[in-house]
């Protein structure tokens, strides 16, 4: 009898593993025939943080242009130097719409239609927060913000930060709406490589600290824009995470916490979208694919 319980429990155990191999067989099998009907280039970095889900990479070195996922990038820095000493986020700083191209160092200002944001347009010459600036460039993804607070750490610094951290083909060249530059081809990239390191980076506190991390996880949290990686997700999960969206380009890296305490990291970037709204809809399901597979294998 002994012996008969033996070989049944481990077949029980061999039937279990066999399970979840087959089904994330059939998860791998599912993302790549739903980016094979997306009109356009896609990346996908998958990483469960409890590593018991074998990571899915695809297209993760290639480059992007970044959006406004490089708000992320900026927002690191600045927590940095709070930490270094170099800065307080308590601070207030002037509110101006007028900034240096980086081609030739003519002004350009920012047109407040162009924005997703008009709140902080509302005190130019007049002062604000670091910390409120901070917010308003991650969930609202203010363009004006994201300017103000680029000159105030610089683009250099902030790469120089991404490389220390491993994020080696971030650039954060200049501003938004710089557009000789743009005309130059000069551009802020991204890979889906980076952004898994940076959002897995906050996620494990393995950037500067956990009182840092927690505080720009806390901000990610609110982001408000959420047609992509959230969109079909369980509203009473949280999901820390930031948008970018240009022409053709649509973006969103997350971290996204379980009920049971688990999480894992999903990076969708896009280019040449033929049609963003539905391109958008797609990787929305591939993120709800996700998400079903990883409720699915919890105990």
């Amino acid at each position: 009898m002994r012996i008969n319980l033996f070989l049944i429990s481990i077949l029980i155990v061999v039937s279990c593993k066999k399970d979840k191999s087959n089904s994330f067989e059939e998860l791998e099998i599912s993302i790549h025939h739903q980016l094979s009907n997306i009109e356009g280039e896609i990346a996908l970095a998958f990483t469960d943080l409890s590593y018991e889900t074998p990571p899915i990479l695809i297209n993760i070195d290639d480059v992007f242009h970044a959006a406004s996922t490089m708000k992320v990038p900026v927002m690191i820095e600045l927590f940095k130097q709070q930490r270094a000493g170099e800065l307080n986020l308590q601070d207030s700083i002037l509110i101006s719409n007028e900034f240096i191209s980086i081609v030739d160092g003519s002004s350009y200002q920012l047109n407040v239609n162009d924005d997703s944001d008009d709140i902080v347009y509302k005190y130019l010459g007049r002062k604000l927060p670091i910390h409120e600036l901070i917010t308003s460039m991650i969930t609202v993804s203010s363009n004006l913000a994201t300017n103000i607070l680029i000159e105030l750490v610089s683009a250099n610094k902030v790469n120089q930060t991404m490389r220390n951290f491993g994020a080696i083909n971030t650039n954060v060249l200049r501003g938004v709406e710089d557009q000789k530059a743009f005309d130059f081809g000069l551009s802020n990239t991204t890979t889906a490589r980076d952004l898994s390191i940076i959002m897995k980076g906050l996620a494990l506190q393995s950037f500067l600290g956990k009182e840092e991390c927690d505080a720009m996880i806390s901000v990610l949290k609110h982001q408000k824009w959420n047609d992509m990686i959230p969109k079909y997700l369980p509203k009473d999960i949280d999901i820390a995470h930031k948008t970018g969206a240009i022409s053709g380009v649509h973006h969103d890296a997350a971290i996204i916490y379980l009920s049971g305490g688990d999480a894992y990291i999903l990076v969708l970037l896009s280019k040449n979208l033929k049609d963003f709204e539905t391109g958008t809809e797609k990787l929305a399901k591939i993120s709800k694919t996700i998400f079903d597979f990883m409720v699915s294998k919890a105990p």
